[in-house]
């Protein structure tokens, strides 16, 4: 959890969309080098593709817009990355809650 709201933090203060999406990319090597558990490559590419085609139909409803639009001029670039990391954070609670 902690490096998705490091992530988040950073945000406002990285206004580089590549920059911020290459410090992603080592957060979040980092992050499975220290806990790496199965699959969680899998939910990564999962949660990262699945989330820009829906933020895709949002953006192309109206529904959302984007300032910062670097990834094929709809979004930020970072976003499938924040998205694919939440997945597997999303899939550890699952894993956790279901233990007790």
């Amino acid at each position: 959890m902690i490096p998705v709201l490091v992530m988040i933090g950073l945000i406002p203060f990285i206004q580089n969309d590549y920059f911020l999406g290459g410090l992603y990319v080592v957060i979040i090597a980092l992050a499975l080098v220290i806990r790496y558990t199965k699959y969680d490559a899998l939910i990564f590419i999962i949660g990262a593709v699945f989330m820009t085609i829906s933020e895709y139909l949002f953006i192309s409803t109206g529904v959302e817009t984007f300032v910062r639009n670097s990834l094929f001029g709809f979004m930020p670039l970072w976003l499938p990355l924040l998205w694919g990391y939440g997945f597997i954070v999303i899939k550890r609670a699952i894993s956790i809650l279901s233990q007790t």
